[in-house]
């Protein structure tokens, strides 16, 4: 089995895109936080490989400022980002070029009288991954302890995620790649599989013979923040239910897997792939949502409809919400629903699982007026990382007998101190270095994930079933409320 307590042998990382969006927000901050921290290789490098004329200085200028604006602002110190960047080199590459790549060849070589591998790591455009990955082989950069790291999404169907996995794997056996879904990273989302099992309480209630139904809630405020363009080709069926939420229904409904190891994990989570019912035709109709937002009112101030954002095409029909009613068609969850929801300027930013319980099967206290509520789990991904159980309760007092519902509350920060919470891309770009793929995303996953999407995006198109609007700082369209209340059941607010 891997090592997964200590890095493994790694000598460089080079990060593509290196003055992108992604990275600037993310990568290097993380990167930042990892090297104080003391969990980067000693003698690793960093190479930040774009298109871009700089300098070394104007490079390693642009990183400081992207970690002393981060959410790692509060890490920064002049002497440990003096030592962060003695790691790092810029070099300004050009793919289509011949020996367009001699650049990173010649960044690398003081690093290769060290042990271990090189990571690389694909901060770009989709369009670019086959690319990169051709011209890598094609340069002999790649041998047998590469890894290359692949950001999300994986095409935009499951013909055009082939054809990006076909060409990875021209370069890369499927040992060797890392394909990043930051949502995995979360503290919460990660202690999933710990909450299941290793608590004998849950996993002998975890079925269609306790459970009622299942939520997954992954709700933004923001809007589409100056990138139309991109969002519209691309709408959030495919930007967060192909990739978040399917993978968090994954990690919900898998079987135990035989032990924790990458192989087994990913195993079972392809498994829940392949048990989803089809929504196709004119399913969709009933088991789906559309929306769109319209202006309204977000955090307190006057928002924009999606239609009138910068660069927008005003008769745009791409959605900004989506619900879904989800069948998983196995013996464990046969005829529980599994509601699933995400969305752009809703109310408030909020990521939850809501496992609802079966009510108790018959009320003892019905005869002094009392009533029972379902026990709910509730766990909170963002903006804080909870577990909430409700159970039934007494009300204190020796006049009557009253009942309510009483939450139990597991709070990370209460539990385990208020120390600093690694951002998700943290424990990403570790589980790299220690070689630990079990919380990333398998080929197989992603084109089962794709097949399943497709047959809904088909659906829409044969129904012309349009965006419904909804007011900015709302919860989505009334239909998505209609889409619970028809099956007796209600989202949780």
């Amino acid at each position: 089995m891997t090592n997964t307590t200590l890095p493994a042998d790694c000598r460089a990382l080079v990060l593509f895109g290196a003055t992108g969006d992604l990275a600037k927000r993310m990568l290097w901050p993380s990167l930042y936080a990892l090297d104080r921290d003391g969990l980067l290789p000693k003698q690793f490098q960093l190479i930040g490989a774009a298109t871009s004329k700089l300098s070394n200085d104007e490079f390693i200028t642009k990183v400081q400022q992207s970690v002393q604006s981060s959410a790692n602002a509060k890490l920064y110190d002049e002497a440990g980002f003096a030592a962060f960047a003695q790691r790092i080199r810029y070099v300004s590459i050009n793919i289509d070029a011949p020996g367009g790549l001699e650049p990173i060849r010649s960044a690398l070589a003081p690093a290769s009288e060290g042990s271990g591998g090189v990571i690389y790591y694909l901060s770009t455009g989709p369009q670019l991954f086959g690319p990169i990955c051709l011209a890598l082989r094609d340069a002999k950069l790649v041998d047998a302890a590469s890894r290359i790291i692949v950001e999300k999404p994986i095409g935009t169907d499951t013909e055009s995620a082939r054809r990006v996995n076909e060409a990875i794997g021209a370069a890369f056996e499927e040992h060797q790649v890392f394909r990043i879904d930051h949502y995995l990273g979360k503290e919460a989302v990660q202690n999933l599989l710990a909450l299941r099992f290793a608590n004998a309480i849950f996993e002998p209630l975890w079925n269609a013979n306790a459970i009622e139904q299942v939520q997954i809630t992954v709700a933004e405020t923001v809007g589409v923040d100056g990138r139309w363009g991109f969002y519209d080709s691309t709408g959030a069926l495919r930007d967060m239910v192909q990739s978040h939420l399917l993978q968090l229904l994954c990690l919900v409904a898998m079987e135990p897997p035989a032990s924790f190891t990458p192989s087994a994990v990913r195993n079972e989570k392809v498994k829940v792939l392949w048990s989803l019912r089809p929504i196709t035709g004119n399913d969709v109709e009933a088991q789906t949502v559309r929306g769109q937002y319209t202006a309204g009112y977000s955090g307190g101030e006057a928002a924009r409809g999606y239609g009138e954002e910068t660069g927008a095409n005003a008769g745009s029909d791409t959605e900004t919400f989506v619900a879904l009613r989800v069948e998983v068609d196995n013996w464990r969850w046969a005829g529980v629903p599994f509601y699933l929801r995400t969305g752009k300027r809703l109310q408030r930013r909020s990521s939850e699982i809501v496992i609802q319980f079966k009510s108790a099967p018959y009320n003892i206290f019905a005869g002094i007026g009392a009533s029972l509520a379902p026990n709910v789990l509730l766990i909170k991904l963002q903006p804080d990382e909870m577990i909430t159980l409700t159970l039934m309760h007494k009300k204190p007092g020796v006049n009557e007998t009253k009942l309510a519902q009483v939450p139990l509350n597991l709070s990370l920060g209460d539990a385990f101190g208020q120390g600093r919470r690694r951002i998700a891309y943290e424990r990403m770009l570790l589980d790299v270095l220690r070689n630990n793929s079990a919380l990333f995303v398998r080929r197989d996953e992603v084109e089962a994930a794709w097949t399943w999407i497709d047959g809904i995006i088909d659906g829409w198109k044969s129904t012309g079933q349009k965006a419904k609007p909804y007011p900015a700082g709302s919860w989505g369209p009334s239909a998505a409320i209609a889409l619970t209340e028809k099956h007796g059941h209600s989202w949780h607010e």
